[in-house]
């Protein structure tokens, strides 16, 4: 027995090395992997083959090694069965979309609902309805899920959101009153992982994710910084002016209270709601004196914000999301005035100000992104699973 259990996790690992290079180096030769590997021929070619029957590879083509020999064929990873889920819970909206193997997004579900003053359980009712047509949709197309994420708006420790004051929520053991499986996390966290996997790619940036809150997501040598908790990146309740109005979270003067959407709309004389931003793009398109007046003070205070961060973390970029991403040709300036103002005395030069190219859509991606990364990193259970045949599980 101790004798099979060592097999099985030698030939695990080394499934999830073979997938791995596949995904780094890919399309690449069996020849070429075991050189790389280190790994036998014949142990890459069962490795390959297992993949295959999984429909976690695909071989096709003639791919050409060096100057000498044959060529051999391409492997590459597939995207025809395996897939993941990224779903989230905001404050007006749930959302989801469907990643498969390659991270390339097969689907995208939107949802306005207003869950300002639902409670968990109800919100998660919905939540589910959007899970159950994700996954029979993929179902559909040939796809099986082989795990899902939800994105919170709140500091997550161990499946609990501590507190989502914009929802309400509080102590709120999300993982246990899901009713389907999915791993939880902070949705900044995610939306930045998400920039690292489908936007700017690898590097050292602050991802700052603006929506009814704001949050950010720190990325360092390719890697997520969670904090000794997991709860790092709560930059919206940094605090912008000690004397300022009052914040959800307790405190006072929150950068939340100042370049948060309903503080944004609210400034710029609209009312809240999806229909909010699109409005206020309309009228700072046409030049409205209120409108511009209010992305001037909301730039004001993230620079503020940003500065604290930029002395504490040193990011190389800092990247702008969520409602932040429109917005940018009217924040921009601000932002970058307020940083080299207040940090001119310290460096020569502000971190590169950018934007997000993936908007409102960073943690979903983040989210079904994690899922992909476990799969590929580890994909003994889902080899095992997959013999059972090539449809959907």
């Amino acid at each position: 027995m101790t004798q099979a259990v060592r097999h099985d996790s030698m030939r695990a690992r080394n499934l999830g090395v073979v997938l791995g290079e596949v995904r780094r180096s890919g399309p690449i030769t069996r020849a070429a992997l075991a050189e790389i590997t280190g790994l036998t021929k014949t142990t890459v070619s069962k490795m390959v083959g297992d993949l295959i029957d999984a429909g976690m590879v695909t071989e096709s083509g003639a791919l050409r090694d060096g100057e000498r020999g044959r060529p051999g064929t391409a492997v590459t990873l597939s995207g025809e069965r395996v897939a993941a889920l990224g779903l989230e819970i905001n404050v007006d909206y749930l959302s989801a979309c469907v990643v498969d193997l390659t991270l390339s997004v097969r689907l995208r579900y939107t949802q306005a609902v207003d869950n300002r003053t639902a409670s968990p359980v109800e919100t998660l009712a919905h939540l589910q309805k959007l899970f159950h047509k994700a996954v029979d949709e993929a179902r559909s197309e040939g796809l099986s899920i082989a795990g899902s994420t939800l994105a919170v708006p709140g500091p997550v420790d161990g499946g609990r959101l501590h507190s989502a004051p914009n929802l309400g929520w509080h102590d709120v053991r999300v993982g246990e009153l899901l009713n389907f499986p999915a791993a939880v996390d902070n949705e900044a966290n995610l939306a930045a992982l998400g920039e690292l996997w489908f936007g700017s790619g690898p590097g050292d940036f602050l991802h700052v994710s603006g929506e009814i809150g704001i949050g950010a997501g720190l990325v360092v040598g390719g890697a997520l910084f969670r904090g000794a908790r997991g709860l790092a990146g709560e930059l919206g309740h940094v605090i912008v002016s000690p004397e300022g109005p009052s914040c959800r979270c307790g405190g006072r003067g929150c950068l939340e209270q100042y370049a948060g959407q309903e503080a944004l709309l609210r400034a710029a004389g609209l009312g809240g709601g999806p229909a909010g931003i699109p409005e206020l793009l309309e009228r700072l398109h046409a030049g409205e004196t209120r409108a511009l007046e209010a992305c001037a003070c909301a730039g004001q205070a993230l620079g503020i914000a940003l500065t604290s961060a930029i002395h504490l973390t040193d990011p190389g970029t800092i990247v702008l999301g969520g409602i932040f991403a429109p917005l940018f040709p009217w924040i921009r300036d601000p932002v970058h005035e307020t940083m080299t103002a207040r940090l001119a005395m310290m460096r020569h030069a502000v971190p590169e100000l950018t934007v997000s190219r993936l908007g409102g859509d960073a943690a979903t991606l983040g989210a079904a992104g994690q899922v992909i990364h476990r799969v590929i990193a580890d994909p003994w259970t889902h080899v095992v699973t997959g013999r059972t045949g090539p449809g959907p599980r």
